[in-house]
């Protein structure tokens, strides 16, 4: 099964981010690499010759970060400097999809390709614990599942935090020391503009010590494209679908959420282009298996990410789909129990591990 590498930082910011970036220098390396050799073909598919423009773009949004998240944007670039990489080159990487969008969706939809995740948000009273329940896959580049880990950072200033995400990355899906819990899944609107990109609103929330705080950010974020974000905590979830003119919320409090890659607020359905070919299907997938029972545990959850019954259009994505995109790493969170349980990979097919608080190693 494939096993999750773990690693622990300790520090400032930009001491944690020089402890990250060299100890996974070479995988970072080869991580970038990767990325920018399929974006540069995705972006000639799209009659943009060259990665220039993406780079420019890239480096429009890191400044953007500086006023936003200062601490976050000094961890990246002791990340960028611990690695031995140009950090624009590294942000960009990291922040693909919304980097690409801005220079491809500011108007114009591009070619289809399918590409997201699925997300599953669970209110107290539809688990057998009484507690709140939420959940994710991630999925995207088949090849970007050599390069998923998980990141425990031991702040000098600020708390205790995990995060499963791609080696030279920041905040992804995770959890904090107080229970807040955080992930997203990708949307594609026209509209997108040079702004903070994903990764680091993830980023800036995950250091949130309340729900209440870590949904702020989502809602004010000055963003660079379309994403739901999704927080939770013992009590409930809250997601938002954001795009850089919009912020519309949903919660629990009225019932399970489900959550894939395409828009459910008319604003930013009239706006939206390259709907995934599998994001309905797996929508109403994870809406059904959710209501279908009460007594929901972490196993019910891990359950439902490793539904394959509708074939390539599961919730759970392979290789051999041909889709465009794989489930390459999945997190059910536990907030009363301060539980975050990861695995690299599909859910049925990765090794789980429980990612402890706490801890000092």
């Amino acid at each position: 099964m494939l096993q999750l590498e773990q690693f622990t930082v300790r520090g400032m910011p930009a001491a944690m981010g020089r402890q990250y970036g060299a100890h996974f220098r070479d995988l970072i390396g080869a991580f970038v690499a990767d990325r920018v050799l399929a974006v540069e073909t995705y972006l000639d598919e799209r009659g943009h010759a060259g990665a220039d423009a993406l780079f420019a773009a890239g480096a429009a949004c890191l400044e953007q970060v500086l006023g936003f998240d200062p601490a976050g944007h000094a961890e990246h670039m002791g990340i960028a400097e611990g690695a031995g990489i140009d950090p624009v080159r590294l942000f960009t990487a990291a922040n693909m999809t919304d980097i690409r969008d801005v220079i491809l969706l500011p108007s114009d939809p591009p070619v289809l390709e399918d590409e997201g995740c699925t997300a599953a948000l669970l209110p107290p009273a539809m688990t057998a614990s009484g507690r709140a329940l939420q959940g994710q896959t991630w999925d995207l580049n088949g090849p970007d599942v050599d390069y998923v880990i998980a990141l425990h950072r031991l702040p000098d200033e600020g708390p205790e935090t995990w995060t499963v995400t791609c080696a030279g990355c920041q905040t992804l899906m995770g959890m904090n020391q107080h229970g807040v819990a955080v992930g997203t899944t990708n949307l594609k609107t026209r509209g997108a503009q040079v702004g903070v990109p994903y990764l680091s609103v993830l980023h800036r929330a995950l250091a949130q010590p309340t729900l209440a705080a870590a949904s702020a950010v989502f809602e004010h974020a000055p963003v660079a494209g379309a994403h739901s974000y999704w927080v939770g905590d013992a009590e409930e979830a809250v997601e938002w679908e954001r795009a850089p003119s919009t912020a519309f919320a949903r919660s629990t409090r009225k019932g399970p959420l489900a959550r894939a890659n395409h828009c459910l607020f008319a604003e930013n359905i009239a706006r939206e282009t390259d709907l995934s070919e599998s994001t309905h299907a797996r929508f109403e997938r994870a809406q059904a298996l959710l209501e279908a029972s009460d007594r929901h545990t972490v196993d019910t959850l891990k359950a439902l990410f490793a539904d394959r019954r509708d074939g390539r259009l599961s919730i759970n994505r392979f290789t051999e789909d041909h889709s465009g995109a794989t489930t390459n790493a999945v997190v059910v969170c536990n907030p009363s129990a301060r539980e975050l349980w990861a695995c690299r990979g599909p859910a049925d097919q990765g090794q789980w591990v429980l990612l402890r608080f706490g801890s000092s190693s």
